[in-house]
């Protein structure tokens, strides 16, 4: 984060970081609790030494701070998602990963660790096409069914109670059950070619989900190693986390050659993924849905004596004596 970040955001949070003075002793001025709550790659140990403060006081600041967070950045950058936003959003998939009708990618990560050492907590993400969150929820626990995350989720109710004619869906991998407006990869290993193709193209769409948290990971230390901290303030952190995460994102139209859109993030963190989601047998409508998606990836476009499959950057061509050979289409654009 630069110094103009910093103070960009201080002066959002100052006013409700700010507390009375009282004759006794001077408050901890707004910037320190900022500064300290941006430490916490650190133990509360580490952090008290370093701001000469006591560890209990870094532990309460720490808490504080992200609830700010999340309370007053919550509308600017973590809007509750709009018709517009979800037209925006495949847009920009369209545009940056080439898949149509497309509204996030769709991951869930195990963050926290109890103290018998198992996963307590479940991060479960939207994701636009700029890394950018779209819905959060950190309410789940690690021993919940991954496909009861997403269904008590509020985006997972949200969606269950019903939005018509769903034009757009999301991407996800096996963990997650079929849904009209969810799409997984066809199962197995020898399958026909065009569901293959469909499974690469789904691969190639959900990627911009693992490298968001590839980006939360490496911009924010605390993922790196096991929090120590409660469950209530590991909530607190994750949430405001993902909420700074988008307030150091630039917006889609800023975004120059330098941005890695397309580069996969490496991700050294202790999230772990969430479990496979076997039993759960799709409906013919769902089934259908994803069929659509198969039979667009692989419709031929004729053009003269060429058959083009379309949207893909790396695109079959079936010329006159049936071979098959691959062509970047970029290079004739």
């Amino acid at each position: 984060m630069s110094v103009n970040q910093f103070e960009a955001l201080l002066q959002m949070l100052a006013p409700h970081l700010s507390r009375q003075r009282t004759n006794f002793r001077e408050p901890i001025a707004p910037e320190q609790r900022l500064a300290v709550c941006l430490s916490t790659e650190d133990s509360f140990t580490t952090i008290a030494a370093s701001f000469r403060l006591g560890v209990s006081t870094v532990g309460k600041m720490v808490k504080d701070t992200c609830n700010v967070i999340w309370e007053h950045m919550r509308e600017a950058f973590l809007p509750s998602p709009s018709e517009d936003l979800w037209k925006n959003t495949a847009r920009r998939l369209q545009e940056m990963w080439d898949f149509p009708n497309g509204i996030g990618a769709l991951d869930g990560k195990h963050i926290f660790h109890n103290y018998k050492g198992t996963f307590s907590v479940v991060l479960l993400a939207l994701v636009d096409a700029d890394y950018r969150f779209l819905a959060v929820d950190v309410s789940a626990f690690g021993s919940n069914s991954d496909g009861g995350i997403f269904a008590n989720s509020r985006l997972g109710r949200d969606l269950q109670s019903g939005l018509g004619p769903v034009p757009f869906v999301m991407v996800g991998d096996e963990a997650f059950p079929m849904k009209p407006y969810l799409l997984r990869p066809y199962p197995g290993r020898r399958i026909p070619e065009e569901m293959h193709i469909f499974n690469c193209r789904l691969s190639r769409a959900r990627r911009i989900s693992e490298n968001a948290f590839g980006i939360l990971t490496q911009r924010w230390r605390v993922y790196q190693h096991q929090m120590q901290v409660g469950p209530d303030t590991a909530d607190g952190i994750i949430k405001a986390s993902c909420i700074l995460c988008n307030y150091l994102r630039p917006e889609a139209h800023h975004q120059g050659e330098e941005d890695m859109s397309r580069d996969e993030v490496e991700d050294e963190s202790v999230l772990g993924p969430i479990r496979s989601l076997w039993g759960n047998r799709a409906s013919a409508e769902v089934l259908s849905v994803r069929d659509t998606f198969k039979n667009y990836f692989v419709s031929p476009v004729l053009t003269g004596s060429l058959a083009v499959w379309p949207c893909a950057q790396w695109s079959i061509f079936l010329v006159a004596n049936s071979q098959l050979f691959l062509v970047n289409v970029s290079n004739f654009k």
